[in-house]
């Protein structure tokens, strides 16, 4: 009807139908099956990391990855099946990369920093970190930025670049934390009675630590003030309840044993001629 006999059928058939039909079957089989054990291999992956001490999030992260990088090796080698020249394939997929990677410098160096942050762990969720500038309790870790809450309860969020190329304080890493506090007393005051009274508070305080053992010392003799130097220990928890506490309790045992705490003075001495 068309001009071609049956022979021509049947040698076009052989030729081109059959081989091409195998070819499209076997390709299409290498990517189910190639989908089915990368599936399989990430799952795997992610329940042996789950077992470890990793954070769930980089779990999560590398079994994303694994699974993209065999979905990629799969499609290469379906389409090497199909007799696609696959060299050419990945020499474009490679530019592709540099391209994107060029334009998304920013969120690339975000993606690294973010994937050291949860390598190195430098802190976890609900620690109180100072980072980038900001201080505030950890909330979540992500690949890109990092969430915070300060203490005003305002949520903050931080590239993870800014916090990684930045000074890392984790004031929840160590189990107890020194207060530090300053508290001043006139010249003509007793300094043995300031002593004795700010130590009275202090070892009544259930929650400040014997070892190491509190320091109540002269600082330094200031222009209108002697100061002492206060630096009792406590669990980290209780840093700032206590703070609060001596703070109050020391200024009122100071007014009731008559040490005064002076305002910055001057004296001049004016010769008149």
């Amino acid at each position: 009807m068309f001009g071609i006999d049956q022979a021509q059928m049947i040698t076009f058939y052989d030729k081109f139908v059959a081989p091409w039909s195998i070819k499209i079957l076997i390709a299409l089989l290498i990517f189910l099956i190639g989908q089915l054990v990368a599936k399989i291999i990430s799952r795997v992956l992610g329940k042996v990391l789950g077992r470890t001490k990793l954070d769930s999030i980089l779990v999560e992260f590398i079994q994303s990855l694994v699974n993209a990088l065999l979905l990629v090796f799969v499609i290469v080698a379906a389409l090497d099946q199909l007799g696609v020249n696959t060299n050419s394939v990945i020499a474009v997929l490679g530019a592709a990369g540099l391209a994107i990677g060029l334009a998304l410098q920013g969120s690339l160096q975000n993606f690294a920093a973010g994937f050291m942050l949860l390598i190195f762990r430098p802190f976890k969720g609900g620690d109180f970190v100072e980072a980038a500038g900001v201080a505030g309790v950890i909330e979540k870790i992500g690949i890109f930025s990092t969430t915070m809450h300060t203490g005003d309860n305002k949520e903050v969020i931080i590239p993870n670049g800014a916090i990684y190329s930045s000074n890392i304080i984790n004031y929840s890493k160590r189990a107890t934390r020194r207060i530090d506090m300053v508290f001043s007393i006139g010249y003509a005051d007793d300094i043995r009675l300031a002593r004795d009274v700010m130590d009275a508070i202090i070892k009544a305080d259930p929650r400040v630590l014997a070892d190491p053992e509190p320091l109540i010392a002269v600082g330094e003799l200031g222009p209108s003030s002697v100061n002492f130097f206060v630096r009792p220990w406590v669990k980290t928890e209780d840093y700032w309840a206590v703070k609060f506490e001596l703070t109050e309790k020391i200024k009122i045992a100071f007014d009731e044993n008559g040490i005064t705490i002076p305002f910055p003075q001057m004296d001049i001495h004016w010769n008149k001629p």
